[in-house]
Protein backbone atom coordinates (compact mmCIF):
# COMPACT_ATOMS: atom_id res chain seq x y z
CA UNK A 1 0.00 0.00 0.00
CA UNK A 2 1.05 3.58 -0.61
CA UNK A 3 0.10 6.70 1.33
CA UNK A 4 -0.12 9.92 -0.60
CA UNK A 5 -0.57 13.21 1.21
CA UNK A 6 -2.03 16.29 -0.44
CA UNK A 7 -2.07 19.42 1.63
CA UNK A 8 -2.24 23.13 1.09
CA UNK A 9 0.91 25.11 1.82
CA UNK A 10 4.32 24.23 3.15
CA UNK A 11 5.25 23.46 6.73
CA UNK A 12 7.24 26.57 7.59
CA UNK A 13 7.95 26.06 11.28
CA UNK A 14 11.26 24.19 11.47
CA UNK A 15 10.21 22.22 14.56
CA UNK A 16 6.98 20.95 13.00
CA UNK A 17 8.87 20.27 9.78
CA UNK A 18 11.44 18.16 11.65
CA UNK A 19 8.65 16.12 13.25
CA UNK A 20 6.86 15.78 9.94
CA UNK A 21 10.01 14.49 8.26
CA UNK A 22 10.71 12.12 11.17
CA UNK A 23 7.29 10.46 10.94
CA UNK A 24 7.45 10.30 7.16
CA UNK A 25 10.81 8.53 7.54
CA UNK A 26 9.32 6.11 10.08
CA UNK A 27 6.34 5.40 7.84
CA UNK A 28 8.72 4.38 5.06
CA UNK A 29 9.50 1.23 7.09
CA UNK A 30 5.93 0.07 6.43
CA UNK A 31 4.67 1.72 3.26
CA UNK A 32 5.58 4.01 0.40
CA UNK A 33 4.79 7.68 0.96
CA UNK A 34 4.48 10.74 -1.25
CA UNK A 35 3.77 14.34 -0.22
CA UNK A 36 2.28 16.92 -2.54
CA UNK A 37 2.23 20.46 -1.16
CA UNK A 38 -0.13 22.70 -3.12
CA UNK A 39 0.02 26.47 -3.34
CA UNK A 40 -1.82 28.41 -0.64
CA UNK A 41 -4.49 30.86 -1.68
CA UNK A 42 -6.98 33.10 0.08
CA UNK A 43 -9.63 31.36 -2.01
CA UNK A 44 -10.81 27.92 -0.90
CA UNK A 45 -12.31 27.37 -4.35
CA UNK A 46 -8.89 27.79 -5.96
CA UNK A 47 -7.28 25.50 -3.36
CA UNK A 48 -10.01 22.90 -3.82
CA UNK A 49 -9.60 23.08 -7.60
CA UNK A 50 -5.90 22.25 -7.15
CA UNK A 51 -6.79 19.30 -4.91
CA UNK A 52 -9.32 17.91 -7.41
CA UNK A 53 -6.82 18.33 -10.27
CA UNK A 54 -4.35 16.14 -8.35
CA UNK A 55 -6.81 13.30 -7.75
CA UNK A 56 -7.86 10.64 -10.19
CA UNK A 57 -10.65 8.08 -10.17
CA UNK A 58 -8.34 5.39 -8.77
CA UNK A 59 -7.51 7.41 -5.66
CA UNK A 60 -9.08 6.26 -2.41
CA UNK A 61 -9.43 9.62 -0.68
CA UNK A 62 -9.45 10.27 3.06
CA UNK A 63 -10.34 13.86 3.84
CA UNK A 64 -9.31 15.31 7.18
CA UNK A 65 -12.43 17.11 8.30
CA UNK A 66 -13.63 18.35 11.67
CA UNK A 67 -16.99 16.72 10.87
CA UNK A 68 -15.37 13.42 9.94
CA UNK A 69 -15.40 10.17 11.86
CA UNK A 70 -13.28 10.09 15.01
CA UNK A 71 -11.34 6.87 15.50
CA UNK A 72 -9.13 5.68 18.31
CA UNK A 73 -5.60 4.68 17.35
CA UNK A 74 -6.61 1.01 17.46
CA UNK A 75 -9.68 1.69 15.34
CA UNK A 76 -7.54 3.55 12.80
CA UNK A 77 -5.18 0.56 12.64
CA UNK A 78 -8.15 -1.77 12.03
CA UNK A 79 -9.51 0.56 9.34
CA UNK A 80 -6.18 0.61 7.52
CA UNK A 81 -6.07 -3.19 7.71
CA UNK A 82 -9.58 -3.35 6.20
CA UNK A 83 -8.51 -1.09 3.36
CA UNK A 84 -5.44 -3.25 2.74
CA UNK A 85 -7.44 -6.48 2.76
CA UNK A 86 -10.01 -5.00 0.39
CA UNK A 87 -7.23 -4.37 -2.14
CA UNK A 88 -6.78 -0.63 -1.73
CA UNK A 89 -3.40 0.07 -3.26
CA UNK A 90 -3.11 3.77 -2.49
CA UNK A 91 -4.74 6.06 0.03
CA UNK A 92 -4.61 9.80 -0.54
CA UNK A 93 -4.98 11.87 2.62
CA UNK A 94 -6.18 15.42 1.96
CA UNK A 95 -5.76 18.36 4.31
CA UNK A 96 -7.41 21.49 2.94
CA UNK A 97 -6.46 25.10 3.55
CA UNK A 98 -7.39 27.42 6.39
CA UNK A 99 -10.90 27.93 4.99
CA UNK A 100 -11.47 24.21 4.46
CA UNK A 101 -12.50 22.63 1.16
CA UNK A 102 -15.45 22.91 -1.16
CA UNK A 103 -18.32 20.43 -1.22
CA UNK A 104 -16.83 19.00 -4.42
CA UNK A 105 -13.74 17.83 -2.53
CA UNK A 106 -15.83 16.58 0.40
CA UNK A 107 -18.07 14.59 -1.96
CA UNK A 108 -15.04 13.10 -3.73
CA UNK A 109 -13.72 11.72 -0.42
CA UNK A 110 -14.31 8.05 0.27
CA UNK A 111 -13.84 8.59 4.00
CA UNK A 112 -13.78 11.63 6.27
CA UNK A 113 -11.53 11.51 9.31
CA UNK A 114 -11.49 13.86 12.26
CA UNK A 115 -8.35 13.96 14.38
CA UNK A 116 -10.09 15.58 17.34
CA UNK A 117 -12.86 17.92 18.41
CA UNK A 118 -10.02 20.36 19.12
CA UNK A 119 -8.74 22.68 16.43
CA UNK A 120 -5.10 22.34 15.34
CA UNK A 121 -2.95 24.40 13.02
CA UNK A 122 -2.37 22.74 9.67
CA UNK A 123 1.25 22.11 10.60
CA UNK A 124 0.15 20.34 13.80
CA UNK A 125 -2.54 18.36 11.97
CA UNK A 126 0.03 17.06 9.49
CA UNK A 127 2.30 15.81 12.26
CA UNK A 128 -0.58 14.30 14.25
CA UNK A 129 -1.86 12.47 11.15
CA UNK A 130 1.59 11.12 10.30
CA UNK A 131 2.24 10.04 13.89
CA UNK A 132 -1.13 8.28 14.09
CA UNK A 133 -0.50 6.44 10.82
CA UNK A 134 2.88 5.33 12.12
CA UNK A 135 1.24 4.30 15.39
CA UNK A 136 -1.40 2.34 13.44
CA UNK A 137 1.31 0.31 11.72
CA UNK A 138 3.06 -0.41 15.01
CA UNK A 139 -0.27 -1.62 16.39
CA UNK A 140 -0.84 -3.85 13.34
CA UNK A 141 2.68 -5.27 13.61
CA UNK A 142 2.62 -5.64 17.38
CA UNK A 143 5.56 -3.31 17.96
CA UNK A 144 5.93 -1.81 21.45
CA UNK A 145 5.71 1.85 20.29
CA UNK A 146 1.95 2.07 20.76
CA UNK A 147 2.02 1.38 24.51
Amino acid sequence: MKFRFIWIGKTRNKNWLALQEEYLRRLLHFTKVEVLELKESNDKFQESKQIIENLNQKNFVVLLDEKGKMLSSVELARQIEKWQVSGTKEITFVIGGAEGVTSEVAQRANFSLSLSVLTFTHEMARVILLEQLYRAYTIMKGYPYQK
